[in-house]
């Protein structure tokens, strides 16, 4: 009762960093400042496809104040970068393929000055024809931007018979819908400084959200030892994806070597919308259909993304919309082709919710579609769909028993019956006015999926300040990584926050835990315990045994110390941990490590994922008939995910992911034209501000697992996202009788829907 009491605290406690972030404390990596630091700024394309035939930096050597200038000729090692398939120049040699390409760098005494430079940079180009989308990118004669052609990835499923399927389906629905280029915008654009070491060696003071991954290909750059590079990535300003690839690093590096100085590079705003990289935009075409009672027969699926000028991580973003085609449903006759094709448009690549986002829209879209069709309520069509506990995954694989998707269907429709009756009760004052209500649900599956390296680890000792200390490859990226290990380690340990030392985000001192992505960070902490905490355990009783004579089954771990259980169990603390430690000889160490893999699915199933969250979205939206002003006044959602570990946090990454969400339903896009950006900074890109904040946010956890199951907590960090879009799309359906097909859902549209309902009504009162 104690522990679980003990547990209940830790799960409302304030995150360890969240007093520095609130009040502005907190220093992050591109605060930082060294002697003798230099500015580097970076040269990028002034076309989206050219080929480059000379580079002059004559002028800009002579400029007082330039210390360094590089061109691909200084690119010591593979002048080449990509998590995956490195294909992106470092520096081009001589091919352009986007506005974001990098040409040349430079490091100066101060920044007005290295820009100055890059303006006497002279590069003299011939313009190829632009490839601004994926249709023209697919034409028969369209130039080839890459030596392989034009297309990055296919990928596809296919399960029973289409045709026998709808043949059956006594309706059918065929749409398509289009969404947008979505901007990460973190509070901290791409920067950080790289410092030189001796011996040739650096440090790399630049968030990620992969330290390891970026040393592994800074290396490969750079043509030096991994050991040499110490990647220090926390804490950063946010990412949600777009830091998983490498950025500012390589240019800093190599500038930092040939100058000999420390270099900061900090991209701004514009420069960070230019070369960062956007959620893939998509356009999937969906033909589904339904017998009279509901039952989903067949669902035909064709997407095409456009991947922009390189891979990243294009291809397992298009697998992974692929596998979530069919979301929480269970669909005999199932066929998705999916395509990703480069273009000269920015580079798409890691976001939040990774390709889930996209084709659920579409998904819930049919749903809804389909039930006003057969003329039945949309839950109960999603009802006699959903996915059971022991069904195989979208693709048909093995996956961990869950009841996840009935359960968050079930809590979301009871929110939607007390929502509509509260609008029945109570429906606007102003006649301008009107409200509507949308529900939509989802699955998402965490870690990287079958075939993909996902390594995880962690080690824990007692250090020599006689401190617990957890040691985890992770990085803070303002998910709240630190409130998640704390609260972990506390509870099973017994131990208090103020016995902790939390070691994150240094590859010097920590550990590999895979990548900071994937919504796999809770899980892989609570596994990592779950290996270490006996062990660990036995060590520190050891060595209080030795040193006390009381035997080890007579003693537990506290807060504090080490306890010593009398015959009336009572506690008396016996040793501190910084006692324990200072008996600790030259020879002895209290520290235990684990390595595993996170868990994935037995069968060959490429990218198919084993453990699976599931989410259901409630949106209620006021639409104002004059202005086509839509705002949303209640999201609420409900997560089936397993155990809360931070309250706080869970919260926080519902609501915070509802939020962005809510942003890319209704207001955001990185709009470009003729390969470059229209839109060229938050003056001109609208995020939502605390004013477009839902009046009402309730997150529900559903925290029940099936009886038996082994996996623990599951992360959060993207499920909050993913069902918001197709929700708001139902709500204002449901408020004017629009169905929008494009994100984000324009006022100019609403207000003529408006325009066409209200015509509708008036000849329908006329006749």
């Amino acid at each position: 009762m104690q522990k679980n009491q003990e547990f209940y605290k830790n799960r409302r406690r304030i995150r360890p960093d969240g007093k520095a972030k609130v009040t502005g404390s907190l220093s992050y990596l591109t605060d930082l400042s060294f002697s003798n630091m230099l500015y580097g700024k970076i040269l990028r394309s002034s076309y989206p496809h050219a080929i480059i035939k000379s580079i002059n930096t004559d002028h800009a050597e002579k400029l007082y104040g330039v210390k360094a200038i590089i061109t691909h000729k200084d690119i010591p090692g593979l002048n080449r970068f990509g998590i995956v398939t490195p294909d992106q120049p470092v520096l081009c040699e001589e091919h352009v393929r986007y506005v974001g390409d990098a040409i040349a760098a430079v490091a100066a005494v101060s920044v007005e000055i290295a820009e100055k430079a890059l303006e006497l940079i002279k590069v003299e180009y011939e313009v190829l024809p632009i490839l601004d989308s994926p249709e023209k990118s697919l034409e028969k004669d369209a130039p080839k931007l890459h030596p392989e052609g034009n297309i990055l990835h296919k990928a596809g499923f296919k399960t029973g018979d289409m045709e026998a399927g709808f043949a059956k389906a006594a309706a059918i629905v065929e749409e398509t819908y289009q969404v947008p280029r979505q901007m990460h915008a973190y509070m901290e654009t791409e920067g950080g400084v790289i410092v030189p070491e001796k011996d040739g060696a650096i440090t790399v003071y630049v968030g990620t959200q992969h330290g390891y991954k970026d040393r592994f290909q800074l290396s490969r750059i750079l043509d030096i030892p991994e050991e040499k590079i110490r990647i220090v990535s926390s804490p950063m300003g946010g990412s949600f994806g777009g830091k998983d690839e490498l950025n500012i690093q390589p240019y800093g590096a190599v500038l930092a070597l040939v100058s000999g100085c420390p270099v900061k590079i900090h991209q701004t705003r514009k420069e960070s919308l230019i070369a960062g990289l956007k959620r893939h935009p998509m356009k999937i075409t969906m033909k589904t259909g339904v017998d009279s009672e509901g039952r989903i027969l067949a669902n035909q699926v064709n997407i095409i993304a456009d991947t922009g000028a390189y891979a990243t991580l294009g291809p397992a973003i298009l697998d992974f919309s692929v596998e979530h085609a069919a979301g929480p449903y269970m669909i005999p006759n199932m066929v998705t082709e999916g395509i990703s094709v480069f273009t000269n448009n920015g580079v798409s690549g890691e976001f939040r919710g990774f390709g889930g986002n996209q084709v659920t829209f579409a998904l819930e879209g049919q749903i809804d579609r389909l039930a006003e069709k057969i003329g039945m309520d949309p839950n109960e069509l999603r009802r006699r769909n959903i996915r059971k506990v022991d069904d195989p995954g979208p693709l048909g694989h093995r996956i961990a028993p869950t009841n996840g998707a009935y359960e968050v269907l079930e809590a979301i429709n009871k929110k939607l019956t007390i929502k509509t009756n509260q609008l029945k009760d109570s429906p606007p004052n102003d006649k301008w006015k009107v409200r509507g209500i949308g529900t939509a649900i989802t699955m998402h599956g965490g870690g990287l999926g079958y075939g993909r390296l996902d390594p995880a680890g962690g080690r824990i000792s007692l250090s020599e300040k006689g401190k617990i200390e957890i040691a985890f490859g992770f990085e803070e990226a303002g998910q709240g990584i630190l409130g998640v290990i704390e609260t972990i380690v506390t509870e099973e340990l017994g131990c208090a926050p103020e016995d902790l030392s939390i070691v994150i985000g240094d590859t010097a001192l920590v550990p590999s835990s895979g990548s900071t992505t994937a919504s796999r960070g809770t899980s892989m902490v609570w596994h990592a315990l779950q290996r270490m905490k006996g062990a660990f355990e036995q060590q520190i009783l050891n060595k209080a045994s030795a040193i006390t004579s009381v035997s080890v089954s007579q003693m537990q771990l506290g807060r504090g110390g080490v306890f010593s259980i009398t015959k009336a169990n009572s506690y008396a603390l016996l040793l501190t941990y910084d006692e324990i430690a200072k008996q600790i000889n030259e020879n002895e160490t209290i520290v235990v490590s684990t390595n595993f893999d996170f868990p994935t699915t037995p069968d060959p199933v490429d990218g198919g994922h084993f453990l699976y969250t599931f989410g259901a979205v409630l949106a209620q939206v006021e639409i104002d008939l004059l202005t086509g002003k839509v705002k949303v006044i209640d999201l609420d959602q409900s997560i089936a995910a397993g155990p809360v570990v931070s309250t706080m946090g869970y919260i926080g990454q519902i609501e915070g992911g509802g939020v962005m969400s809510l942003g890319y339903t209704l207001m955001e896009d990185a709009l470009m034209e003729g390969g470059k950006y229209i839109t060229e900074n938050l003056d001109s890109y609208l995020i939502p501000s605390i004013l477009d904040v839902p009046f009402s946010m309730d997150t529900e956890a559903i925290e029940q697992l099936v009886e038996g199951d082994p996996y623990g907590p599951r992360g959060v960090g993207e499920i909050g996202t993913v069902a918001v879009a197709p929700a708001i799309a139902k709500a204002i359906h449901h408020a004017i009788g629009y169905w929008p097909t494009r994100l984000p859902i324009s006022s100019e549209e609403i207000l003529f829907a408006s325009s066409q309902r209200r015509q509708r009504q008036w000849i329908k009162v006329r006749q």
